[in-house]
């Protein structure tokens, strides 16, 4: 969802210790955040209908019968709204899975408040569109292979004219990919792209994402002809661009 300029982003912070709860609502409500919380699920569930909400702080080990990796696929199946998950668990697999399904970032604990921060902005800083130049009004577009990403809306669209939902991971990888046609692209400079910073030496993460947005824009996933591996280096998009 987009942001407004004119007011403070929205955080809802779901994690099941209050003294969690209360150092990340202090501490972001300082820097001038609005800050909601909810202890479990079910509560997080009656933010999300009651609120406006523009990021989700996310723990991963929750009460009540659903985890953060439930809740979090739930979420995505219905919003695309960015989730940064917290974790406890230094567990590779469910870190994985919660870029699989859609996760915009993850850290674990302890963490320090000034990179949860930095983390936080860099997310919504790649999900509000580019500031627009008073002499140009048309929007910025890459079309290819009869799909429209449109720039400026940060937006993609099927020929049939439906609107796709990306992650903001999603959306950033390919027009990455797009705007470096026929190159092939490392890890490293995709998690770059993606993330606006270097991750842990972590490339399952980037190969996750890649399985997401294949799922989204490929005719069969399985197969893919618009973005392809290149064993031992990274992945290269070979479709055509349109213009």
């Amino acid at each position: 969802m987009p942001l407004l300029s004119s007011s403070p982003a929205h955080i809802l912070i779901v994690d099941d210790d209050p003294r969690i709860r209360q150092m990340l609502t202090r501490y972001f409500e300082g820097e001038g955040y609005s800050v909601s919380t909810a202890a479990d699920g079910a509560e997080m569930k009656s933010q999300l209908r009651q609120k406006a909400i523009d990021i989700i702080l996310l723990d991963l080990s929750l009460p009540g019968g659903q985890d953060g990796l439930d809740l979090a696929r739930e979420i995505r199946s219905q919003s695309d709204v960015p989730i940064m998950m917290l974790t406890g668990r230094d567990d590779v697999v469910d870190r994985i899975i919660g870029i699989e399904i859609g996760a915009d970032d993850y850290i674990a604990k302890p963490f320090h408040l000034r990179e949860v921060h930095a983390r936080l902005k860099s997310i919504l800083r790649r999900r509000q569109p580019s500031a627009p130049k008073a002499e140009v009004n048309e929007d910025r577009v890459i079309r290819f292979e009869g799909w429209t990403l449109n720039l400026s809306r940060r937006q993609l669209l099927a020929s049939d004219g439906n609107d796709i939902e990306l992650t903001t991971g999603e959306f950033d990888m390919l027009t990455a990919f797009l705007q470096n046609a026929g190159r092939v692209l490392t890890r490293d400079f995709l998690m770059d792209s993606t993330r606006g910073r270097q991750l842990e030496a972590f490339d399952r993460t980037i190969d996750a994402q890649i399985v997401r947005l294949r799922r989204k824009i490929e005719a069969d996933a399985r197969n893919p002809q618009l973005i392809k591996a290149v064993r031992g280096v990274g992945y290269i998009f070979t479709g055509k661009i349109d213009g």
